[in-house]
């Protein structure tokens, strides 16, 4: 599928061998490429060229205080990037590759571009499970930053067609294998000497992170960005969108969860896993909806559940 555009032609490739090498080239000659994660589609360039990362900030129009996350294809290479601590390295073994990222602090010999930490000493690193995501950093030879696929704000992508619909010329090349099995973003922690801070809740839990470590997790950050994902309004729709709705009124699109009257049911079996891998290709359906307005019913706040009501308190915000 190829869509023009008077800046660039935007084109959607089905993931294989020859579309990997072309990524690999854009992404070697500085150009941000649209890819696969397990959590979203991420918007990948090379971590370690200022122009490159500068133009993932013009594509998404992100404010250039919120620091990138950094993929990365193996351990040693995370090891060159960031100094890790007993704990970090405990995460690590326990949740790599997968839908951790920890803050940890940044070598001064990373070579990193200094924008993917957005003026902080730490930097953002994830090795995900995804093969698409692994391959292009290895074919790249590079440390991809990779943000969310999308404009900045608005409702993150889990299928190639969310990201064509938010960037359609603003970038040359979507790789495209489907929609993502998490369907929400990687959990964000910062692993210190006595405990664990989690700075976004995502799939891997503050249960799971404390049993992998033994740490206590806390919850909450200073009031100064340091990681991606805090803004207050973020993964946002167009349209309005109402909490714990129970019903739809009138001019409302609803978004409900287990047995219930609905437009679009996250999971009619209420299994909240399920509905986080199902909850933006919902808000993405409710927003092009003919409803003024977007309504989600209530949410269990346990386990994964704490994530999915993240998210749709800054949807909402």
């Amino acid at each position: 599928m190829t869509i023009s555009n008077p800046i660039f032609s935007t084109k959607i490739c089905r993931y294989d061998a020859e579309a990997l090498r072309e990524a690999a080239l854009l992404i070697r000659a500085g150009e941000p490429v649209a890819v696969p994660t397990e959590t979203v589609y991420g918007l990948a360039a090379d971590a370690t060229d200022s122009n490159a990362v500068a133009a993932i900030y013009a594509a998404k129009g992100r404010p250039s205080f919120n620091p990138l996350i950094v993929h990365v294809a193996d351990r040693e290479m995370a090891q060159g990037l960031a100094l890790f601590s007993p704990s970090a390295n405990g995460l690590a073994d326990r949740f790599w590759p997968g839908a951790l990222t920890m803050v940890l602090p940044v070598r001064e010999d990373s070579g990193l571009s200094p924008l993917v930490m957005a003026g902080l000493p730490t930097v953002a690193l994830r090795l995900p499970a995804h093969p698409a995501m692994r391959a292009l950093i290895r074919e790249s030879g590079r440390p991809l930053a990779a943000p969310s696929a999308n404009r900045s704000g608005s409702i993150s992508p889990t299928r190639a067609d969310h990201v064509l619909a938010s960037l359609n010329g603003k970038i040359r090349l979507i790789l495209d294998e489907g929609p993502t099995s998490e369907g929400l973003e990687s959990t964000i922690a910062a692993p210190e000497q006595d405990r664990i801070r989690l700075l976004r809740p995502g799939p891997v839990t503050a249960a799971m992170l404390e049993e992998a470590t033994g740490l206590p997790v806390i919850s909450g950050t200073d009031a100064k960005i340091e990681a991606p994902g805090q803004l207050e309004s973020h993964y946002a729709p167009s349209k309005p969108v109402r909490l714990n709705a129970l019903n739809a009124e009138k001019d409302e699109y609803l978004i409900g969860f287990g047995l219930m009257p609905c437009h679009m049911n996250l999971s009619a079996e209420a299994d909240v896993g399920e509905a986080a891998a199902n909850l933006f290709a919902a808000l993405h359906l409710a927003d092009a909806s003919a409803a003024a307005r977007i309504a989600v019913a209530p949410i269990p706040g346990d386990g994964i559940g704490a994530a999915i009501n993240d998210r749709l308190r800054r949807a909402a915000a």
